[in-house]
């Protein structure tokens, strides 16, 4: 019996080890297929930057009303590039520019990933500034040149080829993909909410996936999971019914740019802590992972002063600066006008003056709120002998994704294999509103991957992307699709 016993556990034990040898074997021929994915996107580095370098000459500008078709000739560029990998492709109509739909349909069961990016751009100006034409893509430095370069058709384009890097080798996807790619970002996404809305079913999704921003630094690759919300305000101040002779009436009738600037003067005290009753009832403290992970970031205050030339830096007492920049919620304002603003002088006392302010949220706060808030509190500290009115403005919440969302393992390893060093998980103090759509409207967390640098002059002369960035990109999106497809 127990000759037997012996015999059947020798047998189970060899049976074992057949096993694991299957394994090993299925999973060198899994790591010679991405090594050879790798190879490949290395391989075409050349005819990648060529096929980037059409999409930057398509001057997108969706703020220019005379860019309208240069918008659509953007969307069907990329309508050839999808159809020319397999993918089911639509262009569909908004009020606006539109929006380009593909889906690849790698099978039942796999996972499916929603990548997000926009192929409009900002306008060009001030053009003087630029050294080079800003839509005639030129390559100096290990960067390219060019408006949009970083801001965003380089960046969605590494996902776009890595899944052609996947189809050239493989011959399929390991994961489903659907790409969600519109012209109208730098217009505050007007329309796609409602399309967002109105297809659903057809951006049904595991994760989200938007590479619209930067690293932490030079080869210090990041992962963001937490990004401030914005609720924006605009005052006037009123007082007589037409701009009054200074000489005249100074002295006896109020000045509404000087009852402004006494009104925008208290809403902060001089430690720089926002004065508006219940403004940071719902904050949400740093929790302490955080807060030793911001503190082990290779900052230098002296160095962020000397890249921006200011004489000093100022913010909310008891925080650094990363903090307050990232997890803290601000108030600034924007721009004073009203009264004479021409050459030389004009002695009056305006009939009005106005203000544009805007409040960087952090979780949990609501824009909703803190707008009420902002308007009674403004209301309060008027004067009576003047008027308040408020213009109507926009505002999105602010998010924050946990550590053990959908894919963020994931994510960090790709990035590890492709950058050869682990992310740092950051936070941005900028608001994407579409990241919160997708959240509220689909239920997805994001994975938001900027293969970017922070100095890449998005949204000024000069804009550019480092090649080599450009290449690591692509091969952590080639990544990521493979270690997805595996969970």
């Amino acid at each position: 019996m127990k000759r037997r016993l012996t015999s059947f556990l020798s047998k189970i034990q060899i049976l074992s080890q057949f096993d694991a040898s299957l394994e090993k074997l299925a999973q060198r021929k899994e790591d010679s297929i991405v090594n050879s994915i790798v190879e490949y996107i290395q391989k075409h580095q050349s005819s990648f930057i060529e096929e980037l370098k059409e999409f930057l000459r398509i001057p997108s500008i969706s703020a220019s009303k005379a860019h309208r078709e240069d918008c659509r000739r953007a969307a069907q560029w990329l309508m050839a590039r999808f159809q020319s990998m397999g993918f089911e492709n639509s262009l569909h109509e908004t009020a606006g520019n539109p929006v380009v739909l593909a889906q690849y349909k790698a099978g039942e069961g796999k996972p499916t990933l929603l990548i997000y990016g926009h192929y409009d751009v900002q306008p060009a100006d001030p053009e003087d500034l630029w050294l080079t034409p800003p839509f005639e893509p030129s390559i100096q430095y290990g960067k390219i040149f060019a408006r949009g370069a970083t801001d965003d058709k380089g960046q969605i384009y590494t996902h776009i080829k890595a899944a052609e890097a996947h189809l050239k080798i493989r011959g399929s996807l390991p994961v489903n993909l659907i790409f969600l790619i519109e012209g109208e970002e730098e217009i505050a996404s007007n329309n796609l909410e409602k399309f967002i809305r109105e297809n659903k079913d057809k951006l049904r999704a595991d994760a989200a996936v938007i590479s619209d921003g930067s690293q932490f630094a030079l080869d210090a690759p990041a992962i963001c999971y937490g990004l401030r919300g914005i609720c924006v305000e605009e005052i006037r101040v009123e007082g007589a019914g037409w701009d009054l002779h200074s000489g005249s009436f100074g002295g006896a009738t109020p000045n509404p740019l000087n009852e402004m600037c006494a009104i925008v003067a208290k809403l902060k005290d001089a430690k720089g802590k926002i004065t508006i009753p219940g403004f940071y009832d719902d904050v949400a403290p740093l929790e302490p992972w955080e807060k030793k992970a911001f503190a082990e970031l290779p900052w230098d205050d002296e160095s962020f002063c000397c890249e921006l030339k200011l004489p000093g830096l100022f913010g909310e007492e008891g925080y650094s600066t990363i903090e307050r920049k990232w997890a803290r919620p601000t108030l600034d304002v924007n721009g004073i006008f009203g009264g004479y603003e021409g050459e030389g002088s004009k002695t009056i006392i305006p009939a009005w003056g106005g203000a544009k302010i805007t409040m960087r949220l952090v979780p949990h706060q609501n824009p909703k709120k803190i707008s009420a808030l902002f308007r009674e509190y403004v209301q309060e500290i008027a004067p009576p002998h003047i008027r308040i009115l408020f213009a109507p403005h926009s505002g999105c919440g602010p998010v924050a994704f946990p550590r053990s969302a959908p894919f963020m393992a994931e994510a960090e390893n790709a990035i590890q294999n492709a950058f050869g060093k682990p992310p740092v998980f950051i936070r941005e103090g900028g608001s994407i509103p579409i990241v919160l759509t997708m959240k509220e409207e689909l239920g997805l967390h994001t994975l938001l991957l900027g293969w970017g640098q922070p100095d890449d002059g998005a949204h000024s002369p000069n804009e550019r992307f480092h090649l080599q960035d450009f290449e690591r990109g692509i091969a952590a999106s080639a990544w990521l699709m493979e270690l997805c497809g595996k969970k």
